[in-house]
């Protein structure tokens, strides 16, 4: 046999190799929901492949069997055809057995290298770039393979399958999509620049519902601008002007026994047609959701959504009312910078190194903001005005300082015991 057709050979061999490679890598890395999308948009290629992933048993005993004839009968033709061409190249070399050995081992080299490079590491390099693309292409060739081999496919593929059940090993691959299976797509979107850094904390957002709870969300006792059920008309009046909020509150006597609420809307309407307002008339008043202070914001969600409702009133274990939270509360939690908010930031940060946050600001708010995974005792306190009382143990003086870790507490303001504003500071610069 001639070095021409040899080299033929061998690269015909290269090429059958190569393509078992990029078959067995494309369906390995392709994804359902792309391939998905590219059978809707008509492609029934991608619908076969889907099928295929399901049951690859088959698919991956003919790649696996092509790849290995392939490589058998690479290294006899090889070897047999190209040790004299290099025997001659190596002319200078007296001795005999050295020639002899010398020249099946770079010739073993050579075969080697070029089925390495060239029917392995680039095909799969390639496949991998956009590995539907190339499934959809050469799932039909596969398929005349599969045929083709069918008799000794089921032969390996049933003495696979068994070995698989007596391990215990699943058989099939587990196509479900997690959240940390989203979390990471959208952290890699972001970092590619396909996805803006805002889009992708709002997924994370709205994953993290389920972990957060309401009090990160909700306005706190101090700042609910609520009617008493016998208030007169000239002083709901009064307080909408001076607080215009969308909702109120309705209470007996004081705000631990709220019996209900009022829409803004529905005041201003009959306040527009100087209608007399009695909190007593049942259109006014409306049945109140309860919640509370320990449910998560996914839970508050799936409660409004029960009962039809935007706006719920937060109690602590105590049954005392500590805020009020609404649907726009927890969209505000999701979507994060994108919205912009009117009230005050209650966690600003100064500099690299230091942050001014208000006393009432829920504790897992705190410990985002500064890369915090936990304080000590957690589980007594919620907000970080109470994270400070239990490490002083008493009511804070205003700069009383508390140090945990690389990070020191100092209470700034305190009006009448409630923390109004603590400066966080951190020792030591964070290192990027």
């Amino acid at each position: 046999m001639s070095f021409t057709q040899s080299l033929v050979i061998l690269l015909a061999l290269i090429a059958a190799s190569s393509f078992f490679s990029m078959a067995e890598i494309a369906l390995a890395a392709s994804r359902r929901v792309r391939l998905r999308q590219m059978a809707d948009d008509g492609d029934p290629r991608a619908d076969t492949v889907l099928h295929v992933q399901e049951q690859p048993g088959y698919y991956f005993t003919a790649v696996q069997i092509g790849q290995n004839a392939v490589a058998i009968l690479g290294g006899i033709v090889g070897e047999g055809s190209l040790t004299p061409y290099i025997a001659d190249a190596l002319y200078w070399i007296d001795n005999p057995v050295v020639l002899r050995h010398l020249s099946a081992a770079l010739s073993f080299i050579a075969i080697i290298s070029a089925f390495i490079l060239l029917s392995d590491l680039l095909p799969k390099r390639i496949g991998m770039s956009q590995p539907e693309k190339f499934a959809v292409r050469l799932i039909r060739p596969m398929q005349a393979c599969v045929a083709l081999l069918k008799p000794i496919v089921w032969f390996y593929s049933r003495i696979t399958d068994l070995v698989l059940r007596v391990s215990g090993m699943p058989a099939q691959r587990d196509d479900r999509v997690t959240p940390d299976d989203i979390l990471s797509l959208a952290e890699a979107g972001a970092q590619s620049g396909l996805l803006a850094r805002n889009e992708q904390r709002v997924i994370e957002n709205v994953f993290e519902l389920d972990s957060i709870t309401v009090a990160s969300a909700m306005s706190t006792r101090d700042r609910i601008a609520w009617f008493n059920i016998d208030d007169s008309d000239t002083i709901i009046r009064a307080r909408i002007t001076e607080q215009p909020y969308s909702t109120y509150p309705v209470v007996q006597d004081d705000l631990d026994h709220v019996i209900g609420y009022v829409d803004a809307k529905d005041l201003f309407q009959r306040a527009l047609k100087n209608e007399p307002i009695n909190l007593r008339d049942p259109a006014l008043l409306h049945k109140v959701l309860v919640v509370p202070a320990q449910v998560t914001l996914a839970e508050v969600l799936d409660q409004f959504r029960q009962v039809h409702e935007d706006f719920a009133v937060v109690v602590n274990e105590y049954s005392m009312v500590v805020g009020v939270v609404t649907l726009n509360d927890v969209m505000s939690t999701v979507m994060g910078d994108l919205v912009a908010m009117d009230e005050e930031e209650m966690i600003v940060r100064r500099d690299d190194n230091s942050w001014l946050i208000d006393g009432i600001t829920p504790i897992g708010d705190v410990e985002r903001a500064l890369g915090i995974d936990t304080l000590p005792d957690e589980d007594s306190y919620e907000t970080l005005a109470g994270f400070l009382m239990v490490m002083l143990r008493r009511i804070p003086k205003r700069t009383d300082t508390v140090t945990v870790g690389n990070f020191t507490f100092e209470v700034m303001d305190v009006d009448s015991y409630r923390i109004d504003q603590v400066m966080v500071t951190r020792k030591t610069p964070a290192v990027e």
